[in-house]
């Protein structure tokens, strides 16, 4: 699992055509935003192309929360949302 792998699978899913006939969104990760297709479109320009909307997770993944029940979780890097 490195960042080409992720990048390249990403471009194959992106790419495919007539994809927008069945999606007409997709949330994307922070790391996509700064990637590119082979072509040099970056994805984000990939799914205007295609009349896709691109969204941004904004949130870092969940962490166990301190002094709370066994499973209980909260989102991190929310508060830190304006600096990045």
């Amino acid at each position: 699992n490195t960042e080409e792998n992720r990048r390249s699978y990403r471009e194959l899913l992106l790419t495919t055509p007539g994809l927008n006939q069945f999606i007409g969104g997709a949330i994307l990760f922070e790391e996509t935003l700064y990637q590119s297709a082979s072509d040099g479109r970056t994805f984000v320009q990939v799914m205007n192309d295609a009349n896709i909307v691109p969204g941004i997770k904004v949130d870092k993944g969940l962490v166990p929360m301190v002094n709370a029940a066994e499973g209980e979780t909260w989102c991190q890097g929310l508060d830190f949302l304006a600096q990045r």
